[in-house]
């Protein structure tokens, strides 16, 4: 673990530029700061958006132009899927995206004003200094067939798991409703009993 960690620091020198960023519904913060931990620039505010994302690439073009940095860590920590459309539009731009764990950011927050509370602003400077301790690991993002097959698997999870709600309902109905339904049948889900219980849901109306 701490070879690892060392090894994630030594990448980062003189000529990186560390970036940490907030990540929000509708608008994000991000602040940089170089290998010493000093921070670079202002605070940027952008928008879930194309023109928010080249605003934010912009701001980083001037802060490497400016401090001569030749390459950038970009960290972010996982906040739900909002931050899928920006890791897709640094990787076509060649920006590194890194990940920092949120117990990490939670847990560090208290060392710059001895305080835990939520603030955008100070989480993107907490995520950067964390960067930049080498506390952070790559996300490997599918792409191709690749996503297509997680996104199936993400779907069969999902209808799995309805399946099984759908079952569970059915079968409170049948315990609450129509207790002798299994004395007469083994299995409620063979299709010839959905058959019957059509036949005397009709047969019902037809009598009113």
């Amino acid at each position: 673990m701490e070879y690892k960690q060392n090894r994630k620091i030594e990448q980062i020198n003189e000529s990186t530029l560390i970036v940490g960023a907030d990540i929000a519904k509708h608008k994000h913060f991000a602040r940089a700061v170089d290998f010493r931990g000093i921070e670079l620039g202002k605070t940027i505010a952008f928008s879930q958006s194309q023109s928010g994302f080249n605003q934010l690439l912009f701001w980083i073009k001037s802060l490497m132009k400016q401090h001569s940095k030749q390459q950038v860590l970009f960290g972010i920590e996982p906040t739900g899927r909002y931050w899928f459309c920006l890791a897709g539009f640094l990787k076509k731009h060649g920006v590194k995206l890194v990940m920092v764990n949120p117990m990490h950011v939670k847990r560090s927050k208290e060392l710059d004003d001895n305080s835990p509370t939520k603030n955008d602003v100070k989480d993107a400077y907490v995520i950067a200094r964390l960067v930049q301790g080498g506390r952070y690991s790559e996300p490997q993002i599918s792409e191709g067939v690749y996503a297509e097959l997680r996104i199936g698997m993400n779907l069969r999870d999902r209808l799995t798991k309805d399946l099984a709600s759908v079952q569970g309902r059915i079968q409170n109905w049948l315990d609450r409703f129509f207790p002798e339904f299994l004395d007469v049948f083994k299995n409620w889900e063979e299709k010839q009993h959905f058959s019957l219980c059509n036949t005397f849901h009709y047969l019902q109306m037809f009598k009113q």
